[in-house]
C-alpha cells in the first residue's frame, strides 16, 4: 500500500520536475525474476528506474540511510535492503539472491557507483546467473535538469545463457556476462531506443 501511494507521488513529481519518459517497458518480464541493469549517473537513479514500473522493484541501500528517522522507514516500506559500507556481506547477497529467486524485481547499478565511466563489476552478471533471473538493460538518458527530458529505456533482457555453468567458452564467464550487459546500456544511451537480443 505504502510503496503504491509512494510510486503514484513520485511519479507526478519526476514526470512534472525531469519529463520523464519510459521507452521500452514492455520488455521487463510481467512474472519471474528480474534484475534491472542500469547506469548510473546520480543519487536520483533508484526511484527513476523503479517508478515507471507496475512491479515493485527492490534495491540495496548504504545501511546507515536506515537508521535515519524519516528516510530509513521509508526506504524499507520501498523495499530497500542494507549493504554495509566497504562491500557487500554475505546476507547482502543471499538477500539479493533470495528476491530474485522468489520472482521478484531487484535494481542494481553493475559501474558500482556514480561516474563510473561506464565499466561494470562482475555483481550484476553474478546475480542473474545464480539466480536465473532476468537480466534487463537500463539506460537512464539525461542528467536531472530541472523541466528538461530524462529518457528511461528498458531493454530486452539480455540472453546469458552463453555463461552459465559448464557452458564452453574462452575467457572468464562473469566478465564476458558483465561486458555484454554492459554494451547493451551503452547502445540504449548512445541511440535512445531499446535494443533487442
Amino acid at each position: 500500500m505504502i510503496y503504491a501511494v509512494c510510486v503514484r507521488i513520485l511519479r507526478l513529481i519526476y514526470r512534472f520536475l525531469f519529463r520523464l519518459e519510459a521507452v521500452g517497458r514492455e520488455n521487463v518480464p510481467a512474472v519471474g525474476g528480474v534484475l534491472l541493469c542500469s547506469n548510473h549517473i546520480s543519487n536520483l537513479d533508484p526511484p527513476t528506474v523503479g517508478i515507471l514500473l507496475d512491479r515493485k522493484v527492490h534495491f540495496m541501500a548504504k545501511a546507515e540511510l536506515f537508521n535515519t528517522p524519516v528516510l530509513g522507514p521509508l526506504i524499507d516500506k520501498l523495499g530497500a535492503f542494507p549493504v554495509k559500507r566497504g562491500g557487500v556481506s554475505k546476507e547482502s547477497i543471499k538477500l539479493a539472491l533470495t528476491i530474485l529467486r522468489e520472482g521478484k524485481v531487484m535494481g542494481i547499478f553493475p559501474e558500482g557507483s556514480r561516474g563510473a565511466g561506464g565499466i561494470g563489476k562482475k555483481g550484476a552478471a553474478s546475480f542473474a546467473l545464480r539466480s536465473g533471473a532476468a537480466a534487463v538493460p537500463v539506460a537512464i538518458v539525461g542528467d536531472y535538469k530541472l523541466f528538461r527530458k530524462t529518457k528511461v529505456i528498458y531493454g530486452k533482457p539480455v540472453n546469458l545463457d552463453a555463461y552459465q555453468k559448464g557452458a564452453v567458452i574462452e575467457g572468464d564467464p562473469l566478465e564476458l556476462a558483465t561486458e555484454e550487459i554492459m554494451t547493451r546500456i551503452r547502445t540504449m544511451r548512445e541511440t535512445g531506443e531499446p535494443t533487442i537480443n
